[in-house]
């Protein structure tokens, strides 16, 4: 088993080349589903959160309203440590259960939106970085989402700089252009993961 952590930042098209790894045959964790798993109504995750920030993160139907927690955490430093620390492990102790479920031989990809802010890319084989410069994702943020400018700012600020996430790649895949240059990219590394597979196999 070839254990492959995928980052990049917000707006960078990770999504994208994680669907992308799927479709060739890789195994994709995907924390960000995960994280989303872990705070359905009547799970412990979601009790914790809101005890920790009170009834108002919650909607009418007692789901969670993502927009108003995430307007009190990413604005506060502070908060989102508390919100990391409720969620973070119950992700850690899913995403371990599914790759213990994939076959010895399988590629799985840890798609890990803050593997860099976390240090956890001594965790995997490889780190794939997705980057796109901090312009370009503003843009798709901006204009692709109907983020707020200001809003996307914040989220962007509340991550790792391109730089930090380039310091701990394996692999990068540039995605500043079209998306029909993502493709060809992808592929490309998705032969490599392949090849350090088969050798993880073979010795």
């Amino acid at each position: 088993m070839l254990k492959v952590g995928l980052t990049g930042g917000i707006g960078a098209g990770k999504s994208e080349v994680s669907r992308l790894l799927a479709s060739y045959g890789a195994v994709v964790v995907d924390a960000d589903k995960i994280a989303r798993e872990v705070v359905e109504p009547g799970t412990p995750g979601l009790d914790a959160v809101v005890a920790a920030f009170g009834p108002d993160v919650l909607t009418a139907d007692g789901t969670l309203d993502r927009p108003a927690l995430g307007a009190v955490v990413f604005t506060d430093p502070a908060k989102l440590k508390i919100l990391n620390g409720i969620v973070h492990p119950l992700v850690g102790a899913r995403s371990a259960e599914l790759e213990r479920a994939a076959p010895a031989d399988a590629v799985v990809i840890h798609d890990v939106p803050l593997l860099t802010e976390n240090g956890l890319a001594s965790l995997y084989d490889l780190v794939v970085v997705v980057d796109a410069s901090p312009q370009t994702q503003l843009d798709r943020l901006v204009r692709l989402r109907g983020t707020s400018e200001a809003d996307a700012r914040g989220r962007m600020a509340a991550q790792a700089t391109r730089e930090q996430r380039l310091a701990v790649a394996d692999l990068v895949i540039d995605n500043d252009g079209p998306l029909e240059a993502l493709e060809p990219q992808v592929r490309k590394v998705w032969r490599t993961l392949e090849e350090r597979a088969a050798g993880e196999q073979g010795s």
